[in-house]
């Protein structure tokens, strides 16, 4: 939604509501993790635990980065953009790692894991199509802001569509 000027800023909020949702249900995650570690002295799942500790110091940090998030014209913000997508992206694949860990913790049937691998083949390639068609609009809009014919006003100076 980010490439359409008139979803601006309802997709930040949405992207906001989104996250802090997640947020809360990690930081849910990550204490269930710590009680339930606490009352199994003697039992550790040391990959499980590691990835759900770096799980919820990455989280908190995209948290505070909402607060450190510079204006859309300053000279950091690509800077802060680099940042902030790459810990995005990889708690989504940390997370992913890491409820594989779980179900060899615990062992489910089979029928969950694979429930939850179509559940992320469905996700990624939904994922993939929006990708592929902010890719495309993004594309066309360049194409089109560098055509002559695109000019508007009475002084030849054009304005992109």
């Amino acid at each position: 939604m980010k490439v359409f000027k008139s979803a601006d800023p309802a997709w930040f909020y949405l992207h906001v509501a989104c996250q802090s949702s997640a947020y809360v249900v990690g930081v849910a995650g990550w204490a269930t993790g710590i009680k339930l570690g606490s009352d199994s002295p003697g039992i550790t799942h040391n990959p499980h635990r590691t990835i759900g500790i770096i799980l919820f110091c990455f989280g908190t940090l995209q948290v505070f980065a909402l607060l450190l998030r510079p204006n859309k014209n300053h000279k950091y913000r690509l800077y802060w953009n680099i940042y902030h997508h790459s810990i995005g992206y990889s708690v989504i694949i940390l997370s992913i790692v890491n409820i594989f860990e779980g179900f060899d913790i615990l062992n489910p049937e089979d029928k969950w894991e694979r429930i939850y691998i179509g559940i992320l083949i469905f996700l990624g390639a939904m994922a993939t199509l929006l990708e592929a068609f902010t890719w495309y609009v993004v594309i066309r809009r360049k194409k089109t802001n560098k055509h002559p014919l695109a000019m508007n006003g009475a002084n030849g100076h054009g304005q992109g569509v």
